[in-house]
């Protein structure tokens, strides 16, 4: 009985040790969402530039859209600005999800360096974000027509990134598990 004792603390170890392990080699920016292949939350918000104007999901049905989670106080929210300007640029629709922020900031920003969406849903206290299950700014979905989500990326669309966004809406779906 002594003996085994010695080898309880052995056993934890390398159990520990192979989790440890097993962690090192995950991805941090892949976070799971739960609503992958699912449809878009429904929601009722107002459009960023005319606090009047009521915003749902019906407004961008139809067509694949690039769903962009951004605020004022995100830096890689900027770094990633320059390239969303790209993006729309190629005629690529992109609707703002302008999250956690002040509406008066993020008109200034958006007047000061351009303005690449379509138009802006205004998520002032982030529900839209909870229910998409929002880390943090900035994400980006790709919703299909018929209002799936299809793709989620966490972090800054760079072009490396856009271009494998562009390969998965040509092919279709299949490639967008993550």
């Amino acid at each position: 009985m002594p003996r085994l004792i010695l080898f309880v603390p052995l056993v934890l170890f390398l159990i520990l040790g192979a989790l440890l392990w097993k962690g090192l080699s995950l991805d941090p920016r892949e976070l799971p969402s739960a609503l992958l292949n699912k449809p878009f939350p429904d929601f009722n918000l107002t459009a960023l530039r005319n606090p009047d104007q009521p915003v749902t999901k019906n407004d961008f049905a139809g067509k694949t859209v690039l769903v962009n989670v951004w605020a004022t106080w995100c830096p890689s929210c900027r770094d990633e600005h320059a390239q969303l300007l790209a993006i729309a640029k190629e005629g690529m629709p992109i609707i703002g999800l302008n999250y956690k922020d002040e509406r008066d900031k993020a008109i200034t920003w958006l007047t000061q360096l351009g303005d690449p969406y379509q138009f802006n849903i205004f998520d002032q206290i982030g529900m839209l974000g909870l229910d998409l299950g929002v880390y943090g700014a900035p994400e980006t979905y790709i919703v299909d027509a018929q209002g799936i989500v299809r793709h989620r990326h966490v972090g800054v669309v760079t072009p490396e990134v856009w271009t494998d966004m562009k390969a998965m809406i040509a092919k279709g779906w299949a490639d967008a598990v993550q």
